[in-house]
């Protein structure tokens, strides 16, 4: 069903592009940057002309902007506006979010699983690549972008039939171990920064990871200690259980053990997970071309983004240390955190992800986390634990809201989000008290 959809898809968009400039769209975090990469890649192999524009949410503004000569393709966004962008111009989206009209205006060819009868689970990233492929065979190596993608969505303990197709086209080597990144650093320095996840007492505290390491007798190569993937089955039951203990996490073992993916980057094996975390850190950090020309091959962005990461991580590492210290709205299964202009609107989306994957939360607590953006608010939301099978629904709950206050909301049941004007903060606030307290968000 997906293939012919794509297939489809690919006829109806190569047709449409002859003696015509492609204007490419692409949604600014890892699945959006590896998709706009993927297609980078794919249209300068067809000799198609084109330009890339990297954005953080389609509003208004932007799509008044689109140009009316050229064939646009969306990438990782468009499922939520297909009305707004009903024109006379032809339109084509690869997404995998949530679809706001059941009727697709005529100008628009869409690429999403929620569109077929039967609905499998896959990233922006993975829809490009599977439709690369289809536009030619000579694209399959191009699988290891999508696999970056699809990590950056956190999708990859979800392994379908069409995933592991991907992962077979991919040159990756994947290893079972803990799922901290990078692990291919000495391990000293992946605890340290760890955020996936987020380990009390451990991350950003040297201290607390050198007395971790000591209880477990972990031994230094030289004068530095073994990266992860160099762990052997023994070291690696320590670990995991060392750090259990200081999550206080009630889960089960399986669930910070998974598949490590191994791909060969400039040369040199690298951690797809640290892979994503860098381009999702260059666009978060205002960076969204460095990140787009790592993933092209860039030498140069490759060096430029190690020196954005290590400011990201900083600033993450300071964010959660804020979000910890400071008071926060508590009310039944849910905690409201308004960080005002404490911590960047671009990073609070992330740490609201490190937190609902840490044990900070109960399981199930719906957590909103809230960062200004000059005269308006930028709200993440997440449900801690992750679990799929919650009935509540995060992109219903953005949606009802900003029903009533106005801004725009988008994303998922289990991770949503929206941006409101600053003057509607506190009346943002009292709803979704109001909504949280007395309502069941239902699927």
């Amino acid at each position: 069903m997906l293939q012919k959809a794509i297939e489809n898809f690919v006829k109806k968009f190569l047709n449409k592009i002859k003696d015509k400039k492609v204007y490419v769209v692409g949604h600014f975090d890892t699945d959006g940057i590896t998709s706009t990469a993927i297609f980078s890649k794919t249209l300068t192999r067809l000799n198609q002309q084109f330009s890339i524009k990297i954005i953080k949410q389609l509003d208004k503004k932007e799509i008044e902007l689109l140009p009316k000569d050229q064939i646009i393709l969306f990438l990782d966004l468009g499922s939520g506006d297909l009305e707004e962008l009903k024109s006379e111009n032809p339109i084509f989206i690869i997404d995998h979010h949530e679809v706001s009209s059941k009727t697709i205006p005529e100008n628009i060819e869409i690429i999403n699983p929620h569109l077929l009868d039967k609905y499998e689970e896959l990233c922006a990233a993975e829809l490009s690549y599977l439709t690369s492929k289809t536009i030619s065979e000579n694209n399959k190596n191009l699988a290891y972008l999508s696999i970056i993608g699809m990590i950056g969505d956190t999708m990859e303990k979800k392994i379908n039939k069409t995933r592991n197709q991907i992962i077979n086209d991919a040159d990756v080597k994947i290893k079972k171990g803990l799922l901290i990144y990078p692990s291919t650093r000495p391990i000293d320095k992946t605890l340290e920064f760890s955020s996936h996840p987020f380990i009390p007492g451990i991350t950003g505290n040297p201290q607390g990871i050198y007395e971790l390491l000591k209880e477990i007798e972990m031994e230094k190569i030289g004068k530095t200690y073994k990266a992860l993937i160099d762990l052997n089955e023994k070291e690696m039951k320590k670990l995991v259980t060392a750090v259990l203990l200081r999550t206080h996490s009630k889960e089960k073992t399986s669930n910070y053990i998974g598949n490590l993916y191994l791909i060969k980057l400039f040369n040199k094996i690298e951690d797809a997970r640290e892979i994503s975390a860098m381009i999702n850190a260059c666009s978060r950090m205002g960076y969204s071309h460095v990140a787009l020309m790592f993933c092209m091959g860039n030498d140069s962005a490759r060096k430029k983004s190690k020196r954005i990461y290590v400011k990201y991580r900083q600033h993450i590492i300071a964010g959660l240390k804020y979000i910890d210290k400071n008071s926060k709205i508590q009310g039944r299964e849910y905690v409201i955190i308004n960080a005002k202009g404490n911590i960047k609107d671009t990073i609070i989306g992330t740490l609201a992800s490190i937190l609902s994957f840490s044990s900070v939360y109960k399981e199930g607590t719906i957590i909103i986390a809230m960062a200004y953006n000059e005269d308006k608010i930028k709200i993440s939301s997440r449900i801690a634990g992750r679990n799929p099978d919650s009935n509540r629904n995060l992109k219903k709950l953005m949606d009802s809201v900003t029903n009533v206050i106005g801004g725009n909301s988008g994303g998922h049941k289990m991770a949503a989000g929206c941006t409101i004007e600053k003057e509607h903060e506190n009346k943002f606030i009292e709803l979704v008290q109001k909504k949280l307290e007395f309502e069941l968000v239902k699927v």
